[in-house]
């Protein structure tokens, strides 16, 4: 037996005493976040599986791993001998959770602050009765981390292009509109854009982990965490915060606060379901009552997706120099490999970081480096291990995955580099990928278009060849925020959200073939207006991205003149205005991989 074995184990226990069929472990936290702190790596520490997408399921005679495929090969290797399933999510035939647990399963137990709302509503729907459980693991996790403080910093309006004094007036009125007297925000990326404020709570992620109450007198934060910092950068922003009206708060007043509202009148309360967390919402509905609440979906999240101008030149700020760090890493991965000094995919991914921490307003990594050579690389989320990485060999391809936080703006990168010689099929899914690639960042579109009807034109090059990618094509990209955000995405599941000028949104087809390669390219693209004209208003991308793209690996029959074209001035462009940035021979170097195919 396994220390996950032993764990489930407990687990069961546990069930078997307070008489629930089943219990739902989430990979989340109590703000819906996609990463989080080290006291909600829940289903790590029951499971060992590391993926950011991943929610168990344990019964008397059963534990299961939903995942989706980005992760499948990940979680077989990692579940091996744990005794744990995996089931698939996103795939055709995938049964979900509440499906899965309605014929096996009358009391279902789940910890409420680490579930959305939606969530358990949706388990409601299933017929299955719901006992509510605040962090349920506790009590087997003797050593669980607590709730982290780091240091607060704020962001002038020079910098982000807009007070928090002007972003909380929109909400207000929003709140008017609405008919409500108050709003919950939970979801932490949700605070940092509204508030200006950012945060080391979470690895890659620059936020806070705290709540915020809005009314139309005042605004609550409640971020202060008993064991958090002095330091002066956050008692600076805390002063800072308070003088232009935001009330500070403990994290955990926030329970407070909610039970005073009974005795406050009543007040209409707007919720955003698919973020406030379950235990949350009942506290919330015990005390103002459930006819009070005013379930919508958060203004927020759309007004923080439409980069203002003075945010769009940051990112592209961010681009150029992280573009140019970029180089440096390639011109250095390349030297090294072809000397014939051992290099592993570890050692590459340190360079590639130290490189970026050398560009002035660098506050770390987007997300951990996926850098993967040969087989590794058809993990579209591989894990890169500090011992016993691959070493990257002068032949076949290497795909690195990474991105930057910078105080002007956040970026991720994907470029899948042939080392050497390469096989035709290597040839022929990085030229196939790259034409999806590029057929994306070219194209027009009426105004109102939705991410999920471009998305078959960064796949037809690959179903034409009968092939195909399981993750999404373009998610959207925050400004210092999370490198994931929507409300936009470009994937084949129907979302409505049309693209807006103003939205930034990545651009990465992939291929993956288990035990032999993998295939991605990504480059960051800004929705634009192009024209209006009779027929209505049409948009188009400007490519953020700036780092070259190898064309010793296309086969050149299989592009078109147009394809060739774009390459071609692309890394014309990425030369141009790149090469200032570099020293002599590594500009020499670029210059030779930018020559025109």
């Amino acid at each position: 037996m396994n220390i996950y074995s032993e764990r489930i184990g407990m687990l069961r226990a546990q069930m078997a005493e307070n008489g629930w069929d089943a219990v739902i472990i989430t990979g989340s936290d109590p703000h819906a976040s996609e990463y989080v702190a080290s006291r909600w790596r829940q289903v790590e520490w029951l499971s060992g599986f590391t993926g950011e997408a991943g929610d168990m399921v344990v019964t008397p005679d059963h534990a299961g791993l939903w995942t989706d495929s980005r992760f499948f090969i990940q979680a077989v290797r990692q579940l091996e001998g744990t005794g744990i399933e995996l089931h698939k999510t996103r795939v055709p035939g995938a049964e979900s959770i509440p499906s899965w647990l309605e014929s096996r399963a009358s009391v279902v137990a789940v910890d409420g602050l680490c579930q959305t709302t939606d969530a358990v509503m949706e388990l409601e729907r299933a017929g299955l009765k719901v006992a509510d459980v605040p962090d349920l693991l506790s009590s087997i996790w003797p050593e669980r981390p607590q709730v982290p403080g780091t240091p607060v910093i704020t962001l002038s309006e020079e910098t982000v292009g807009r007070s928090r004094y002007d972003k909380l007036t929109d909400l207000r009125k929003f709140l008017i509109m609405n008919d409500c007297d108050c709003i919950f925000i939970t979801a932490l990326d949700q605070i940092a854009w509204l508030l200006n404020i950012r945060g080391e709570d979470i690895d890659y992620n620059p936020y806070v982990i705290s709540y915020l109450l809005v009314t139309q007198s005042d605004a609550i934060w409640f971020a202060g965490k008993e064991d958090g910092p002095s330091d002066p950068d956050t008692q600076d922003s805390f002063q800072e915060l308070e003088s232009d009206e935001v009330t500070v708060m403990r994290y955990d007043e926030v329970h407070e606060m909610i039970g005073e509202m009974s005795s406050e009148g009543q007040q209409k309360v707007f919720l955003d379901l698919s973020t406030i967390c379950y235990s949350l919402y009942r506290e919330v509905q015990d005390a103002v009552g459930e006819d009070n609440i005013v379930p919508g979906v958060s203004p927020v999240v759309l007004w923080k997706a439409v980069k203002n101008p003075v945010e769009i030149e940051g990112l592209r700020e961010a681009s150029l120099e992280d573009g140019a760090a970029m180089e440096k890493f390639l011109f250095w991965l390349d030297r090294e490999v072809h000397s014939g000094r051992p290099v592993t995919e570890y050692e590459a991914s340190e360079k590639l970081t130290a490189f970026r921490s050398a560009i002035s307003g660098y506050r770390g990594d987007s997300f951990a480096n996926i850098s993967a050579y040969g087989p590794n690389a058809a993990l579209p989320h591989y894990s890169t291990p500090a011992e016993g990485s691959s070493v990257i060999e002068p032949r076949g391809l290497y795909l690195v995955d990474s991105g930057g936080q910078y105080l002007f703006g956040t970026t991720d990168i994907t470029r899948t580099v042939p080392m050497g010689e390469c096989t035709y099929l290597e040839r022929e899914d990085y030229t196939l990928v790259l034409r999806g690639m590029i057929a994306l960042a070219t194209a027009v579109f009426p105004e109102g278009t939705a991410g999920c009807q471009l998305d078959v034109l960064a796949r037809n090059p690959l179903w034409q060849k009968h092939r195909n990618f399981g993750h999404g094509t373009g998610h959207g990209v925050g400004f210092y925020s999370g490198v994931h955000e929507g409300p936009q995405d470009i994937r084949q599941n129907f979302n409505p959200q049309p693209l807006l000028p103003g939205m930034v949104t990545s651009d990465e087809p992939g291929m993956y073939r288990e035990g032999q390669h993998g295939v991605r390219h990504e480059n960051i693209l800004l929705c634009r207006r192009l024209d209006e004209n009779m027929f209505g208003s049409w948009l188009g991308f400007e490519t953020l991205t700036l780092c070259h793209i190898e064309t010793s690996a296309i086969i050149r029959d299989l592009m078109t003149a147009d394809e060739i074209e774009w390459l071609n001035t692309y890394n014309r462009t990425v030369f141009e205005r790149l090469s200032p940035l570099l020293d002599e021979e590594t500009s020499a170097w670029l210059g030779s991989r930018t020559r025109p195919v």
